[in-house]
């Protein structure tokens, strides 16, 4: 989205997302991105990386998801991975993880990936005020989420 709106190549572009995975829980950092946007440029962002499944789901017509695009992040990390295990330096990528870098037991941040899988998690890049806010309502709503699958899980044990 970033990449159409500013005319650039995707490769250019680079926004750390954290939180988690549905909504409100999703945050972009475009503010971390390297690229300026007006206010509108923003809203119509965060709207569309948060619910650009969403959008998916309505371009199919009801009759298909945004698996790919899940696929490609997962893939994407997993050569990631493989490169820091294989002696890659400085790989870094966000993902969903067991931590407290949030008042949440598990939040998507930053980690630095090396030999042994995630050498470090690191700790949410500097947000704006709008970030901010945003993280608010991640927290509200990803607390609700994580009770959810720790509930799921206890219940198959």
């Amino acid at each position: 989205f970033i990449a159409e709106m500013k005319g650039v190549e995707v490769g250019e572009v680079d926004v750390p997302v954290v939180g988690g995975h549905s909504g409100a829980t999703i945050v972009p950092l475009l503010s971390q991105s390297g690229h300026t946007f007006t206010p509108e440029e923003v809203k119509t962002l965060t709207h569309r990386i948060q619910f650009g499944g969403d959008e998916v789901v309505q371009a199919k017509a009801g009759l298909g998801s945004a698996t790919l695009s899940m696929a490609y992040a997962g893939a994407q990390f997993a050569f990631s991975l493989m490169e820091a295990m294989n002696g890659k330096e400085n790989v870094v990528e966000c993902t969903f993880v067991e931590s407290n870098v949030e008042s949440t037991p598990y939040f998507s941040s930053p980690v630095l990936l090396g030999k042994n899988g995630v050498e470090e998690i690191r700790p949410v890049p500097a947000t704006n005020d709008h970030e901010k806010e945003l993280m608010k309502a991640c927290i509200t709503d990803l607390e609700k989420n994580i009770e959810k699958g720790i509930d799921f899980a206890a219940k198959l044990a």
